[in-house]
């Protein structure tokens, strides 16, 4: 039996993942979803990145698991690939699905599209927090109106101190036996961190005909992807 943790992106909590869950338990694994401080539940609790790190890694140790598969999906690679490293010997394996990969002494704000001044300028503009998308911007992404629906009703503000904290790494993050999911809709190629990253042997690439949530629009053939690998 293998055990994954799962971690979903911004604003999201371990609700994202209710449809995922059964089709791992049903194979025989173990499956837990985990919802990072200041997100869904746990909205109020003071997050940083580390504080997410810890979350992940704290999460694996309580339960004891051993041949732990981690996953991360979008904003929560970051957290996932720092946490990847630290449970050493318990990791199986990590899954990064259609997410960011860690950088040492980067943040998600630091690499943003936009620059890093535009991301926190938009933080500062809402308090601190990463506003959650509305709508029409999840448009696109192989979501149904009602799969639409589910996440913006689920969505939380996103700690902002989780974005701009950097990165701490030991190593390499090729080094760490990984799969990187893309999903196709949200573009036909890997980043170029990524695309570098895949050029180590412990890496594979995995793509997926949908858009960004695949635990919303494909949870089944997501679920089959996370099993491909045992």
């Amino acid at each position: 039996m293998t055990d994954y943790v799962l971690v979903a992106g911004a604003w999201l909590g371990a609700w994202a993942w209710d449809d995922v869950v059964p089709e791992l338990r049903a194979a025989g694994h173990g499956a837990h979803a985990l919802t990072l401080s200041g997100l869904a539940e746990k909205q109020g609790v003071p997050a940083g990145q580390q504080t997410h790190v810890q979350d992940i890694v704290g999460e694996v140790e309580r339960l004891g698991l051993r041949d732990v598969v981690l996953v991360g999906h979008s904003y929560s690679g970051i957290p996932v690939g720092q946490a990847a490293e630290r449970i050493g010997d318990r990791l199986a394996r990590v899954v990064f699905v259609d997410a960011g990969v860690p950088a040492h002494g980067e943040s998600m704000a630091s690499a943003w599209w936009q620059g890093q001044a535009a991301f926190e300028a938009a933080l500062a503009g809402n308090d601190g927090y990463w506003a959650p998308l509305t709508a029409p911007e999840c448009e696109g992404q192989g979501l149904t109106e009602e799969q639409i629906a589910r996440f913006v009703g689920g969505s939380t503000p996103h700690p902002g101190a989780s974005l701009t904290e950097p990165a701490v790494l030991e190593r390499s993050l090729g080094e760490l036996p990984a799969t990187y999911v893309k999903c196709l809709l949200d573009g036909d190629e890997p980043s170029d961190d990524v695309a570098e990253l895949l050029k180590s042997e412990h890496w594979r690439l995995v793509e997926m005909d949908t858009g960004h949530w695949p635990m919303f629009s494909q949870p089944r053939e997501l679920a089959l992807v996370l099993m491909q690998d045992l």
